[in-house]
């Protein structure tokens, strides 16, 4: 294997490595790097599957290899898979499908999927959880986060909060592992984007769904991956990536609801008609949304992006906490323009994300950038849906894609429209509980008084409390002035003969302080 960049001491430490003089690597590199992914284990087939979008970054015959990890990887045995459903549903594969065809349609990292008629005619796809598979998953995802406590103790460490990252990549990938739960993920998917016509999701059997089996509509269109395909029969492909931007944008921030699993394998293209074509999304089982916090700064962020407002990208840097708020603005808008001035007005296929990536990790180092564990499903998916419009359309722009998006959501968010709407969401509720006002003002009331009160009780013990504490100090100050007064009386240079040499204004002054002590 060359391997002309890497440092000059890996590649020494290669050539001296004994295994290879004795095995020697057949197949190509692209070949070999997806065999090692798929048997280190489903986490690993996970990057190789984002990996596998970005061909700017990586060679052809490495990026085509790593394809084959979005549906191809290697089946399990058929026997197990009908095992699995006959213990799901309780009863023989027969009784459950008119028609069950135990050969695989397609094979990924998680699940595979079989081809099925139900008893009604419908066809469907029965996809089933890989066996024994969660074991694994837990085991990569503890060297994860092993290799991640390591990584923090790094000068970077605490800016790129890696423990946080693989911690929800954990909770991400072992949702997929439940079946029920993507069922309902296309369920939301499917009611969100059923009326704009631009993204079909199928439907699912949830009667015959269970946590390790999903029953959903078999879907029948063009892998987005085929690009040839696609020309051939005369899609709009300038329409078709403008439309995935739309999509994206629209399940984000309209929705909060996104597909974040959105490699070339779960992406299909109805052709129907060719001049408006449409997109067609399987395997739900990675999700993600987005607070109104989150929202709201992401948006006023592309939008000033896309605007060059480099100083209002700054601004909300710091405002959102994602920059230390020692932040000088000024340096750091000059900064995040340097990055970003060269890329705009250009379509895709003329901009280096590989670099832009480098330049853009560079800047966040330099000025303690922390990363944001719940935005990293958003920057995956982002990745993704870059990766497939660089694929379909590299003359796509994407500012002047996205650009009007964003303004009409950001105009949505404030104003008298979106006023109004928030008080036609909640009138139901408060007309609800309008009733039930006078007495929890009452009680609201009566809880403040009681509190003043209970405050004016509190006053008046501390008061009490202070009192006696200067009483008492009098008295100690009293008693030690009355011993000081008869230790001074009692004094005489002649001891043997004090009684006598006592003056009637030392026996006055003894009487004084003897007094004086005993009234304090």
């Amino acid at each position: 294997m060359d391997a002309p960049a890497l440092p000059w001491y890996l590649r020494l430490a290669l050539a001296c490595f004994p295994l290879r003089w004795i095995f020697r690597a057949k197949g190509s590199n692209g070949r070999r790097l997806r065999l090692a992914l798929e048997h280190l284990g489903p986490v690993f087939v996970k990057f190789g599957q984002i990996l596998s979008t970005r061909r700017d970054l990586l060679p052809e015959d490495m990026a085509t290899e790593l394809a084959f990890l979005q549906d191809k990887v290697a089946p399990f045995s058929s026997k197990l898979a009908i095992q699995i459903i006959e213990n799901a549903h309780g009863q023989p594969v027969s009784q459950t499908f008119a028609r069950f065809d135990e050969k695989p349609l397609a094979s990924a990292s998680i699940a595979q999927v079989h081809t099925a008629a139900l008893h009604n005619g419908s066809e469907v796809v029965v996809k089933v959880i890989r066996p024994n598979i969660e074991p694994t998953i837990r085991k990569d995802v503890k060297l994860m986060r092993r290799l991640a406590k390591l990584v923090r103790l790094t000068n970077d460490g605490k800016r790129l909060r890696p423990v946080e990252v693989v911690d929800d990549f954990k909770r991400t990938i072992l949702d997929e592992l439940d079946l029920l739960r993507e069922a309902a993920n296309a369920s939301m998917l499917r009611r969100n984007t059923i009326e704009a016509g631009k993204l079909y999701v199928p439907w699912v059997d949830f009667d015959l769904t269970k946590r390790s089996v999903l029953v959903m509509e078999r879907i029948y269109g063009i892998p987005i991956s085929d690009t040839d395909t696609l020309k051939a029969e005369g899609t709009d492909m300038a329409v078709l990536a403008e439309r995935g931007v739309e999509i994206f944008f629209s399940q984000v921030f309209e929705d909060s609801f996104f597909h974040a699993d959105m490699h070339p394998g779960n992406v299909f293209v109805d052709i129907t008609n060719p001049g408006q074509p449409k997109y067609i999304g399987i395997d739900c089982g990675i999700v993600g949304s987005l607070s109104r916090e989150d929202q709201a700064y992401l948006a006023q962020n592309l939008l000033a992006f896309f605007n060059r407002d480099y100083y209002r990208v700054a601004q909300l840097h710091v405002e959102s906490g994602w920059v230390p708020s020692t932040t000088r603005v000024n340096e750091f808008e000059a900064a995040i323009r340097s990055v970003c001035e060269p890329i705009f007005e250009k379509p895709l296929g003329e901009i280096s994300f590989g670099l832009l990536l480098i330049r853009l990790f560079q800047t966040a180092r330099r000025y303690d950038m922390t990363v944001q564990p719940q935005l990293v499903l958003l920057q995956k998916t982002l990745l993704n849906i870059e990766g497939l419009g660089r694929q379909l359309y590299p003359q796509l722009d994407l500012w002047k894609t996205a650009k009007p998006f964003l303004e009409n959501w950001v105009k949505a968010q404030v104003g008298p429209k979106r006023f109004f709407d928030s008080v036609k969401q909640h009138a139901p509720s408060w007309i609800t509980k309008a009733p039930e006002m006078p007495d929890l003002v009452h009680t609201a009331l009566t809880q403040l008084q009681t509190g003043s009160k209970a405050n004016q009780q509190l006053v008046d013990e501390l008061a009490a409390l202070n009192l006696r504490e200067q009483r008492q100090s009098k008295q100690r100050t009293r008693r030690w002035i009355g011993v000081a007064v008869v230790a001074v009386a009692l004094w005489l240079p002649n001891a043997e003969n004090w009684l006598e040499s006592v003056s009637t204004g030392q026996w006055l002054a003894i009487i004084a302080g003897l007094l004086l002590f005993l009234w304090s």
